[in-house]
């Protein structure tokens, strides 16, 4: 690793949630729109080795590399704002250090020596970080700490940017991001709590050398003023972070407070003059879409007491959104619990009041018989459907039973002794469920596939083969694909070499104007300035309809 390579670390402070991680991608973005080349990495604290064995109620949805890596969600955000992919060395978890550290003790990789956290586990982080900037051949990495400072699992990673900015002193800097609480008897803007916090960092042996204010409205000159004396922090190093209407308008208002100047200026780095203006163009169709379409999600996520989880389908919600945008239009997302169909079947005529169903991933029988109501009627109604992975799956196993008549039929992954098992584990899967091996052993990752001529997904890619990245254990069973496509079902996306995996499905555009799965996660790959075709597709056709 070259020693002027650049590391920016961003710590939260006060509490959580207050958007660290979409501040770690709007410093990228406005990094690399000055020339410079950046990766993102992310630091979450649990000792869970990756996010794919996470509840997405508690968690929020896992997000997959290219790599395979099941992720943080703000993984996601990283890719979309970057506009690239990211590594799998770009992400580690508390699990991911312990775990490799154990692993070389117990192959004698120390020599005998006692392994503790201080020095082995907290070298074993800064090794990471350093492999992460090689790997990425970039001028700068950004880290983003997970959780809230404080929390007693953060603070090995903390010392960890301690040290490497130790080492080098004038290739490390530090951003707090702090909440500033407006409290509603009092309705003043109070600052004591961040005041608390950079002391609480500076007890790490950390100073941050810049401050983003995170408040319901702007920060005046007063209150920076003020701050800047108490957190010994230059007063124009302290960037207002108002509540905005889109997380696509951050980057645009770091640089009115003139962020990337001041971040070359303490990284010693020249960058070209700001080139955002795609990135503004798309960050204003957020707020002018002069059409609205109404897309129905219908999920099993949705049943948090009085809040919806939008979180567990974050990137299906991103992805509608930017084809939307692109295409002048307005989304209107409205999420629909598949359950409510189970215990009452009348209610799936609701589904008339939109222009696009779509069905997104998932595991587990809960509110599956609703999810197949609801394709079933999109089907028949002609709605614009659209399934991810469990949603071509169910789409099958709705066309099985409702067209061919195949009545019992099902997914082996909800009925093990189904009459017909259209869905069946993928054969390579069946040991690792016996031995219950569950963490990071489904087919993961980016896998090539090959499009059929004549067929809507081919159209829509404009493309012979694709690269998607995947997230299952099921697939549909080769030996019913015969009977599916006599029944007039087309399979329009296939595995290149022997053609046994269906990647994607589809009626012809004679039967239904679009009736799509696929096997993948194209959601996973959809950017701000690049949507994904096949959202891209569903959302020309739902527009149709409206």
């Amino acid at each position: 690793m070259a020693k002027s390579h650049k590391y920016i670390f961003v710590i939260g402070g006060v509490m959580s949630g207050v958007g660290k991680g979409i501040a770690t991608a709007s410093i990228g973005k406005i990094l690399s729109s000055r020339g410079l080349s950046v990766n993102l990495v992310k630091v979450d604290p649990y000792l869970n080795v990756d996010a794919g064995t996470m509840n997405p109620t508690e968690h929020g949805e896992v997000f997959v590399l290219d790599s395979g890596l099941e992720t943080d969600q703000d993984m996601g955000n990283y890719e979309r704002f970057l506009n690239r992919d990211l590594l799998a060395d770009d992400y580690m978890t508390s699990g991911m250090i312990y775990k490799a550290v154990i692993d070389r003790e117990r192959n004698l990789g120390y020599s005998g020596k006692c392994v503790e956290a201080v020095p082995h586990v907290r070298d074993e982080i800064v090794m990471r970080l350093k492999r992460s900037a090689t790997l990425a051949q970039s001028d700068v990495t950004v880290v983003e700490i997970g959780g809230t400072l404080g929390d007693f699992s953060n603070a090995l990673f903390i010392d960890a940017a301690r040290v490497l900015h130790l080492q080098n002193p004038s290739d490390v800097i530090f951003i707090m991001v702090s909440y500033m609480p407006i409290p509603g008897t009092i309705g003043e803007m109070k600052t004591k709590p961040t005041q608390n916090a950079v002391r609480q960092l500076n007890a790490y042996g950390v100073q941050p050398d810049v401050l983003i204010a995170r408040a319901a409205q702007p920060l005046d000159d007063r209150r920076k003023e003020k701050l800047s004396i108490q957190v010994n922090i230059p007063a124009e190093r302290i960037i207002s972070a108002p509540d905005v209407g889109s997380i696509y308008d951050v980057p645009i208002n770091f640089e009115r407070d003139h962020l990337s100047d001041i971040l070359l200026k303490l990284l010693g780095k020249k960058g070209k003059p700001t080139d955002m203006n795609e990135w503004k163009k798309f960050a204003a169709h957020a707020h002018n879409g002069k059409e609205s379409i109404k897309i129905a999600i219908v999920g099993k996520y949705f049943d948090t007491g009085d809040f919806v989880l939008s979180d567990a389908y974050l990137s299906v919600i991103e992805a509608l959104k930017f084809s939307a945008f692109h295409q002048g239009l307005k989304p209107e997302i409205y999420w629909l619990n598949a359950k409510h169909y189970q215990d009452d079947p009348k209610k799936v005529e609701e589904l008339k009041e939109y222009d696009g169903v779509l069905v997104p991933g998932g595991f587990g029988e809960t509110g599956i018989e609703g999810k197949i109501a609801a394709i079933k009627f999109a089907r028949e109604n002609k709605i614009p459907y659209f399934g991810l992975c469990y949603g071509m799956q169910l789409m099958v196993v709705e066309y099985a039973r409702n067209v061919l008549g195949l009545t019992g039929a099902h997914t082996t992954e909800i009925k093990k002794d189904a009459e017909h098992p259209v869905i069946d584990i993928l054969p390579e899967q069946k040991e690792k469920l016996a031995r219950k091996e569950y963490g990071g052993t489904m087919r993961l990752g980016a896998y090539a596939c090959d499009l059929k001529e004549g067929t809507i997904a081919r159209a829509a890619f404009g493309a012979a083969r694709v690269s998607e990245r995947h997230r299952h254990r099921y697939e549909v069973n080769p030996e019913y694909i015969e009977q599916l496509e006599k029944g007039g079902l087309v399979f329009s996306g296939t595995s290149p070499k022997d053609k046994r995996l269906m990647e994607i499905a589809e009626l012809p555009k004679k039967v239904h104007p679009f009736m799509v799965g696929t096997q993948a996660h194209p959601e996973l790959k959809a950017r701000p300035l690049a949507p994904h075709p096949l959202f891209d597709a569903f959302i020309k056709e739902a527009a149709k309809r409206s």
